[in-house]
């Protein structure tokens, strides 16, 4: 390596600093040390240098790990041509870390995907994936919508073109892995090929970082976005925006923005899929003799629901066609209307005497299932 000032001395951090204190603190001592700020100061260009170095390895959980525990020797040990130890897992240098995810990237890493750095061929590391909740109400899911969003998000470095390099500059062939982007290590009976510390699978490194996005090639701002959300979306369903997620390292392909819905509970309705649920009290009047009632529908329009003579509370009505769209189909499910008799709490002196009459008429043949619930009780118990 460049440096054997320890990482943590030079960017004048604790060691069990998190990510957060990790930026903080490079951000601070680069700003410090910039060669724009020091021209013609040798130290101080390479004291920049040194930090940039320090940080590339603390940012990454892996690189701080292998460093926590070996320091500098973790990049110098056997890390160039198969070096390292005599065999076993004790042989000394990078064998000392390689850990069993490493060898089997190596061996099964092409077949499966596994993303190994391969000799020659040099890797862009592609942005992360990003969420974003987003909650709408029930009539905007049974619509959809057009929206915009605001988020901040690592874009591609304007001064630079996303390159990381100062204007004007380019990187060098990394020293470490001669531009192959990949470093083996002797590993028992294998030979273990991982990405290279110091330029990152890459192959190459900034002689001269940009001084807006310190040799990142992206930096945070804000971005406005237009979000369209489809007729029938549900509680979970993702919506993926390709290539708005977090910019990748110097040039490499962004990723993606998932929308996450969130729909809103609604006062009148309960939602199960497609399906649409309601609970409508009518009177025991309404009840006995049958009529209507009338509901609206989320389009705007109404949907009137004939009441059966004699319905009981608990009985469902279907009305077929007037639930939520189907998500990018055609149709609509249903709308489930479950009927809740209410018995009247306030009557006049007229509505007891009509009662009243009423209940003189009574046979018990108005009634069939009370009736017959008492018949059993009268069969059980002898009474």
């Amino acid at each position: 390596m460049a440096t054997q000032t320890d990482y943590y001395e030079l960017l004048q951090v604790s060691r069990d600093a998190d990510g957060s204190a990790l930026k903080g603190a490079y951000r601070k001592v680069a700003m410090k040390y910039h060669p724009d700020r020091n021209p013609g100061d040798a130290s101080a260009e390479a004291k920049f240098k040194a930090c940039n170095e320090a940080y590339e390895c603390l940012k990454d959980p892996q690189k701080r790990a292998a460093y926590d525990r070996f320091g500098h020797d973790a990049y110098t040990q056997g890390m160039n041509g198969g070096g390292g130890g005599p065999g076993g897992f004790g042989g000394g240098g990078q064998g000392d870390f390689a850990d069993i995810g490493d060898i089997f990237e190596t061996i099964f890493g092409s077949a499966f995907g596994g993303g190994g750095a391969g000799r020659g061929r040099p890797q862009q590391r592609r942005g992360a994936d990003l969420r974003y909740d987003m909650q709408v109400t029930l009539e905007e899911a049974f619509e959809g919508k057009s929206t915009k969003i605001e988020i901040e998000v690592s874009q591609s470095c304007d001064t630079c073109s996303g390159s990381g390099a100062t204007p004007g500059t380019g990187e060098r062939t990394c020293n470490l892995c001669n531009g192959q982007g990949a470093v083996r290590a002797k590993q028992g009976l294998f030979v273990v090929e991982r990405p290279c510390p110091t330029c990152s699978g890459r192959g190459a490194v900034i002689e001269d970082p940009c001084g807006d996005c310190r040799g990142e090639g992206r930096v945070d701002r804000a971005q406005e976005l237009e979000v369209d959300i489809p007729p029938g979306v549900d509680t979970g369903t993702r919506i993926r925006l390709s290539g708005k997620g977090e910019a990748g390292q110097r040039g490499a392909p962004s990723g993606d923005l998932y929308i996450f819905i969130h729909v809103k509970p609604h006062t009148v309705f309960e939602r199960e899929g497609t399906t649409l649920a309601t609970r409508v009290p009518v009177s025991f009047t309404t009840a006995a003799l049958g009529g209507s009632v009338d509901i609206p529908d989320l389009d705007g329009s109404t949907n009137t629901v004939e009441i059966p003579v004699g319905i009981q509370s608990g009985k469902q009505l279907r009305v077929r066609g007037a639930g939520m769209p189907v998500l990018q189909g055609r149709g609509r499910g249903d709308l489930v209307v479950e009927i809740a008799v209410e018995t009247p709490t306030k009557l006049s002196r007229q509505q007891k005497e009509i009662l009243e009459q009423f209940r003189e008429t009574e046979t018990g043949d108005e009634c069939p299932e009370s009736k017959g619930f008492f018949s059993k009780l009268k069969d059980a118990f002898g009474a």
